[in-house]
This record gives structure tokens, C-alpha cells and sequence, in this order.
């Protein structure tokens, strides 16, 4: 959520900011003492405010490679992030794509072993969400860790291996997508439809846990392979079951919950 202590703790695991209490490393290193030796390792996408509006794209490639021992390839680096044709216009021409795509170059300059990306998709529209997400994949693919700063579920959801979840500077949870969805005891439910049957003949099914009726439509919740033993169950009745189908909590229902957890 927003305010719930993201961006502050990027802050400190780039050394930018020193932690009121406890201890971070950072590819092995102590963030607040590590100084240059942490920033050689590390890349971080800049805000908008950083750049000067009349700073040309060329430019600034050039000003963050003079920063670096061995950066990458300018000309490489440009082309690999569509900005290549970019190159003479002045930051303040670009759209809120071409400047992310920018951010993220100048992040990746310096070859980092690890890269902080801060909220990259904030006030993009649904097409440069998408587009973004297929960068951050690139990046990762490429073997270079990234820390996804973000208080966007679906985006967490589909981009990253490992969650860690925020709510007012406390960690609520932290795990692969999937194990956090099940810490939850988070079960699938399926859903059909059949004025007549009798349902509490789903009692009887195994790992069904709850059998409600809303009308016509039927729900069952429980473990393992629920769908396969409500369809078999249906077929051995001759039942012509309507709308069958399965939902499983998303990761969107187990973040509101965690974090309304907490709310006095």
C-alpha cells in the first residue's frame, strides 16, 4: 500500500538512508558502511525530478557511463532499450515510456549485479504497463536480480519470483506468490449450477471442507483435486451441471486481507 514503508526501505539497502534499528546486507555487503563498493554492485532507476529537461539522452548515458570502471556498451545499451533513435532529443520530448525505458538504462549502465526498480509503472497507461512489465522480464532473464518496488498486486503477481509484503513498516509476509496465497489456508472453490440436486450428497466427496447453496447455484470449497471429484460425482448422477467452474483466491485477496489485518 502506499505509505507502507516501500520506498523507505529501498532507500536503505542502496545506503541511502540509515535504518532507525536492525541490519541489512546487500549482496553481502552492510549498506550504511559499504559506500562505493555497494554502488559499483548495485543499480537504481532514477525519479523523474533527476534529469535536467534540456539533458539530451546520449548525455546522460554518457555521464552515468563516466560513473562506472566498465560500463556497457553506450551504442549496445541504447539499442537494446529502443533508444537509439532517442539519442539527441532532450528529456523533457520523451513520454512517460520513452522515459522509464531511459531510467531503466541508465540503472543498467554500470552492469549491476542488482537493480532497484522504484514504482516503474506509476501514471503509465494499461499498454506502457504491459510494455514495462516485458522490460523488467528482460532484465531479469538477462541475470541480473531485481528488487520490484511496487504497490501494484497484479504486477507483483506476474513479475516477481519472491514477495515480500509491506504494511506500515512491518513485514505481513514474505514468500513465493503461491506459498503466500496458501499460508492463508487459502482454498479453490468450485461453482455450478443445478436447481435439483440434492448438495448434501457433496458432503461425501473427499477434501470438501464446505457445500453452500445460493439458489440454483451450488458452491463447494475444499483440497486436492476438487474439480476432478465434483465432476465425477455429477457424471455418476447423470447431472447436467451448468456454469461449472473453479476460482482460487488471488494474490489481490490475500494482500487486502493481510494488510486490513492490522488496521484498528
Amino acid at each position: 500500500t502506499n505509505g507502507a514503508g516501500k520506498t523507505t526501505m529501498a532507500e536503505i539497502l542502496q545506503g541511502l538512508r540509515r535504518a532507525d534499528a536492525g541490519s541489512a546486507r546487500v549482496v553481502g555487503l552492510d549498506p550504511t558502511t559499504a559506500g562505493d563498493r555497494l554502488r559499483r554492485r548495485i543499480g537504481a532507476q532514477l525519479q523523474e525530478a533527476a534529469l535536467p529537461h534540456r539533458m539530451r539522452v546520449g548525455e546522460a548515458l554518457g555521464l552515468f557511463a563516466s560513473l562506472h570502471p566498465a560500463p556497457r556498451s553506450l551504442s549496445e545499451l541504447a539499442a537494446e532499450w529502443q533508444l537509439d533513435e532517442l539519442w539527441d532529443r532532450p528529456f523533457r520530448g520523451l513520454s512517460g515510456g520513452q522515459r522509464q525505458r531511459l531510467f531503466v538504462a541508465l540503472a543498467l549502465v554500470g552492469r549491476p549485479e542488482l537493480v532497484f526498480l522504484d514504482e516503474l509503472t506509476q501514471n503509465l497507461d494499461p499498454l506502457g504497463r504491459r510494455h514495462t512489465w516485458d522490460m523488467v522480464r528482460r532484465i531479469r532473464d538477462g541475470g541480473t536480480t531485481v528488487v520490484l518496488v511496487t504497490h501494484d498486486v497484479e504486477e507483483a503477481e506476474r513479475l516477481c519470483d519472491h514477495i515480500v509484503v509491506l504494511d506500515r513498516g512491518r513485514v505481513v509476509a514474505d514468500g513465493t506468490p503461491a506459498s503466500i496465497v496458501e499460508s492463508l489456508g487459502a482454498t479453490p472453490t468450485v461453482r455450478f449450477t443445478d436447481a435439483d440436486l440434492d448438495a448434501r450428497t457433496l458432503w461425501d466427496l473427499p477434501g470438501v471442507a464446505t457445500v453452500k447453496r445460493h439458489g440454483p447455484e451450488i458452491s463447494v470449497t475444499g483440497t486436492g483435486p476438487l474439480l476432478a471429484h465434483v465432476g465425477a460425482h455429477l457424471v455418476a448422477l447423470a447431472r447436467p451441471a451448468l456454469d461449472l467452474a473453479v476460482s482460487r483466491p488471488s494474490l489481490e485477496d490475500c494482500f487486502v486481507h493481510l494488510t486490513q489485518e492490522i488496521t484498528p
